[in-house]
């Protein structure tokens, strides 16, 4: 979910835009939202934005201003701007500083809707690019990356799914299930498996579970998918497995 930060002078456009555009669809958190650039500017000296939408035209610092400043300070923020005024000026002004995003009032929900859509694909693929380079560059972020995955499945291997881990990583589920089979030699569904398996191996060991509470515990909702896992995983079902030899070497 990217941060986007909000400055209009306009209570009924902040109020309409906070309470009732569908940013988190969008794959957006809209964290704060300010009457003037200056209340924006302030704000986000302290706190991370990935994005700002903000109006041309405000009271004590307009959007100019502010898009000028972040784009002096460097700070990656993307900057879109709004306006009652389509003068070329205003358009060739905001360039200067780095904005292409320029949308004329009354913007209507589905343009609204579009741009933030395009928006919100630019930034997947400049994040999985910044991600990618630095796991290139460094292997000790790589390794980082990996571990983080795998704690993540050995502590939630009930629920764990690529879609969450992927989220958890700020990576896109495509790139991680490609980058998990990289560094490990692992599909990470054949992983999350394992360590389901080798967790149901250590409770069969305990009789104060049967085989089917065993199953829920470990993430199946029907016995029969478990069973017919395990005996993938082990060659024996989980009564033999119970009643015989144990095997199973701890998940690394």
């Amino acid at each position: 979910m990217y941060k986007l930060v909000l400055a209009d002078d306009d209570a009924e456009i902040r109020s309409g835009l906070s309470q009732y555009f569908p940013w988190a669809q969008l794959g957006f958190e809209l964290v704060k939202t300010f009457r003037n650039g200056a209340e924006a500017w302030n704000y986000l000296q302290e706190h991370e934005a990935d994005a700002l939408l903000c109006d041309i035209s405000m009271p004590v610092m307009g959007g100019l201003e502010l898009a000028r400043r972040l784009y002096e300070q460097e700070s990656g923020i993307t900057v879109v701007l709004l306006s009652g005024y389509a003068e070329f000026d205003y358009a060739r002004e905001a360039l200067a500083y780095d904005v292409k995003r320029y949308l004329v009032k009354p913007t209507g929900y589905e343009e609204l809707c579009s741009e933030f859509s395009r928006l919100r694909l630019e930034l997947d693929r400049s994040r999985e690019k910044q991600t990618a380079g630095r796991a290139e560059a460094l292997p000790a972020y790589s390794q980082q990356v990996t571990d983080i995955l795998k704690a993540y499945v050995q502590k939630h291997y009930r629920t764990a799914s690529l879609e969450e881990a992927s989220r958890l990583v700020h990576m896109n589920p495509d790139y991680v299930s490609k980058f998990f089979k990289q560094h490990t030699g692992e599909n990470f569904s054949d992983y999350v498996v394992r360590v389901r398996m080798i967790r149901a191996a250590e409770l069969l060991r305990d009789i104060r579970y049967k085989t089917f509470e065993i199953s829920e515990m470990v993430g199946y909702s029907y016995s029969k998918n478990f069973t017919r896992s395990f005996r993938k995983f082990y060659g024996m079902s989980p009564r033999e497995y119970r009643n015989g030899q144990q095997p199973g070497d701890p998940v690394r």
